[in-house]
């Protein structure tokens, strides 16, 4: 590369193009203003892709329902209806973010821009944000013995630890030849270990895979095919048939099989009942996103540009969430009653809105995506294309 850099004569080889850093979700990145594509163009370079709004309405979406379902959980153990609804959304929110993760990092490799990308994007944020809600444990409940390590995840955490884990093996999962079955079968064994332990959250990181192999190997027309009519239509017999059988299930099913986080021996079950819950959820998890996507609208509207936003709202409402645990915020009896309960939900999800915010980022854009510039090298391709940039 350095050669093909040096003058021969009056002519200098040109620089290769540049490219655009991979996308990752949930993602802080904003999307590009109309100033920001005015400098570039006038800069020469290659404006930023337009972001969908498709995809940008599931994450908010999405991110709603994570935090309903985190509000719902004081409030499931005194009324069934709540409980029916907290576990069909369990089936089905994180596998939908899960799938658009693995959608947005099919073109991950080991491009340096890519690893300082993801480094800064979920590396730091997972080392900042478990820290602080460690400090806050301690300090907020109370608990001088809750350790700082990053080698446990605490809460919300995981997810970062798992999509850091499920982003540098996606060179793998693009080179075998069956992928999807054997992220089913990794699943599946995963889900009979309980010795794997709690180390890095190893459980929920290869219990979710299938959902990020999957969204690696999709296209858009997949999206297409679930945003029909008729599948609009079918999917609301669907749901309907789904909070059925989750009110029938409340007595009957350990919630917890929901949170892919304990082989099924930890749940006093046995092994095989872990194979058999897996596949069955599995199946259950896709049925339910696709009815999810298929509602998920196509255009624009006021909470598009907050899905740039939902790895803020996704991290910071969990402050909130502890917070009332450990305050007492729900041993009021007038939250347990219906009025309390869809208060507690309206307010669930403006809490999260407002986290996903601008101002919010703006506060917060230090922990979320730091630069680091002086940390890492400059490239050598950069620094001749921003000396040729100089020149002109």
């Amino acid at each position: 590369m350095t050669n093909s850099l040096r003058p021969h004569g009056h002519h200098r080889a040109p620089l290769p193009p540049a490219q655009q850093p991979a996308e990752g979700v949930p993602s802080p990145r904003s999307p590009q203003t109309p100033r920001a594509a005015t400098d570039a163009a006038a800069s020469g370079a290659k404006p930023a892709k337009q972001r969908d709004a498709f995809f940008d309405n599931a994450k908010y979406l999405a991110i709603v329902l994570v935090a309903m379902g985190h509000a719902w959980e004081p409030l499931k153990g005194q009324s069934r209806i709540i409980e029916a609804a907290y576990t069909v959304v369990y089936t089905f929110h994180m596998p939908a973010f899960i799938i658009i993760s693995g959608y947005f990092s099919r073109s991950f490799d080991m491009r340096p821009d890519r690893l300082k990308r993801l480094v800064t994007g979920v590396a730091v944020p997972y080392i900042l944000f478990e820290t602080a809600y460690s400090l806050f444990d301690r300090w907020a409940g109370g608990d001088p013995s809750q350790a700082i390590t990053l080698l446990d995840p605490w809460y919300l955490t995981w997810f970062l630890v798992a999509l850091f884990v499920w982003r540098l093996t996606t060179p793998l999962w693009k080179l075998v030849r069956w992928p999807l079955p054997l992220a089913l079968v990794v699943a599946v064994l995963a889900s009979v270990s309980p010795d794997i332990g709690d180390d890095l959250d190893l459980q929920r990181v290869l219990q979710f895979l299938p959902f990020f192999v999957m969204g690696l190997f999709m296209k858009p027309e997949h999206f297409q095919l679930v945003r029909r009519r008729e599948v609009r239509i079918l999917s609301v017999p669907i749901f309907a048939t789904a909070l059925v059988v989750g009110y029938w299930a409340v007595p009957r099913m350990n919630t917890a099989w929901f949170y892919h986080r304990d082989a099924a021996q930890n749940l006093g079950a046995p092994w095989w009942a872990g194979a058999v819950m897996t596949l069955a959820l599995f199946g259950c998890s896709l049925l339910l996103t696709a009815c999810f996507f298929a509602w998920v609208p196509r255009r624009s509207f006021w909470f598009t540009a907050l899905g740039a936003g939902t790895l803020y709202g996704y991290l910071l409402h969990g402050f909130l969430v502890k917070a009332s645990e450990y305050w007492g915020w729900f041993d009021h009896p007038w939250l347990h009653k219906p009025l309390g309960e869809i208060f507690v939900t309206v307010l669930a999800a403006a809490l999260v809105t407002a986290l996903c915010t601008v101002p919010v980022q703006r506060i917060f854009r230090f922990a979320m995506e730091p630069r680091m510039e002086w940390a890492f090298k400059r490239d050598a391709t950069e620094l001749a294309r921003e000396r040729a940039r100089a020149k002109a």
